[in-house]
């Protein structure tokens, strides 16, 4: 899941990156309003984390311009506004939650993967074969058996479980799992997975990660060609 997180304050928004990206969520960080719309627009975020007290653009501006080309993208402002006029403008701008400061990087995490699956519509358990993901509780299995994932390899795996039967790029995988400053010539990609494969296909009776040279990579319970 690749979010846009939209806070002037720098240390804040490095404590959102940091914890955000350590559930395995891949971060981009804007700290003024002037460009933030355009860069929402422009790369295919899962949700936003807004401020609404920004230089250049108010958070208000920075809402409107999003929903005017993105109706359903996913928005949680979090802001030192806490009253309920606030609340309600927020909200009624097109905002999917309100969060006021300070708060728990906790309850940041539930309620932005609370609107991920509304905003989406997203099903709770995706399935695969007899490989199964629990989107809420985080949780991997097997043919019954639990798997334990790193954060990183979980994000690889849900996105190519909502990806599943269709090959998928490394340069897609790497827009949505790591963040724009990711080095896309570097081989973390292969390495995670290859990691992953490992835990999702060693010891089972038919692989459901496969490589498709020259194009990329895809989770599916069909055989594949050799």
């Amino acid at each position: 899941m690749r979010i846009l997180v939209i806070e002037d304050d720098h240390k804040v928004a490095n404590f959102i990156a940091s914890g955000l990206g350590q559930e395995g969520f891949a971060v981009d960080v804007l700290h003024e309003g002037t460009d933030a719309g355009a860069q929402a627009l422009a790369y295919d975020y899962d949700a936003v984390v807004l401020d609404l007290m920004l230089p250049g653009r108010s958070g208000f501006q920075v809402l409107r311009d999003i929903r005017a080309r993105k109706a359903t993208l996913p928005i949680l402002i979090l802001t030192a506004k806490d009253s309920v006029e606030e609340r309600v403008a927020g909200l009624d701008s097109g905002a999917d939650d309100y969060m006021v400061k300070p708060f728990a990087l906790a309850e940041l995490s539930a309620r932005l993967r609370a609107v991920l699956r509304r905003g989406a519509a997203r099903e709770n358990t995706l399935r695969v074969a007899d490989l199964e993901v629990d989107t809420v509780r985080r949780l991997v299995r097997r043919a019954g058996r639990a798997l334990e994932l790193k954060p990183k390899e979980y994000a690889l795996l849900e996105f190519l479980m909502r990806n599943s039967d269709r090959p998928v790029t490394k340069s897609l995988i790497i827009e949505h799992v790591w963040n724009i400053h990711f080095d896309s010539v570097s081989n973390v990609v292969e390495v995670h997975v290859n990691a992953l494969r490992n835990k999702i296909d060693r010891g089972f009776d038919r692989p459901l990660l496969h490589t498709i040279r020259g194009v990329g990579y895809i989770l599916t319970g069909d055989p594949q060609d050799k």
